[in-house]
């Protein structure tokens, strides 16, 4: 589990996850975010590799669930073969957002927290209202 508090709205941290131009601000290079349940999820990464799943769960403003997985021959974890479970929690100063990645094999569990640990300090940068550093994964 991975989480962050943003000094922004559920409302606004939200708008993030069920928008191509927003989703693609602060992860990959380009998107298809048909954010409602049955809908697609597919990002190109800047290295060329796309990530692909679908939506099983969409509450405005409080939770998100998607599969998740990596197109390509023969990839470890194909699309659909995980779950991303994104809570929104009103607080304070804004939001908790607490990402939980379900069903990796035990070899891809810790790669996929670092990419959730960079990727969502870059969310937390955007959704505050700044401008992130360039995408590593673009170098």
């Amino acid at each position: 589990m991975v989480e962050r508090s943003i000094n922004a709205s559920p409302a606004t941290v939200f708008s993030f996850f069920s928008s191509e131009d927003r989703w693609t601000a602060w992860q990959g290079r380009s998107a298809t975010i048909e954010a409602w349940p049955g809908g697609t999820f597919r990002m190109i990464m800047p290295g060329g590799e796309i990530a692909g799943g679908q939506f099983l769960e969409v509450v405005p403003n409080r939770r998100i669930v998607f599969t998740w997985g990596w197109e390509g021959n023969n990839h470890p974890v194909p699309p659909g073969s995980s779950t991303v479970e994104i809570d929104l929690l009103p607080e304070a100063a804004g939001t908790r957002l607490r990402l939980t990645h379900r069903g990796l094999a035990q070899p891809f569990i810790d790669h996929h927290h670092q990419g959730w640990q960079q990727y969502l300090a870059r969310l937390v940068v955007v959704a505050q209202g700044g401008q992130p550093e360039p995408d590593p994964g673009a170098c």
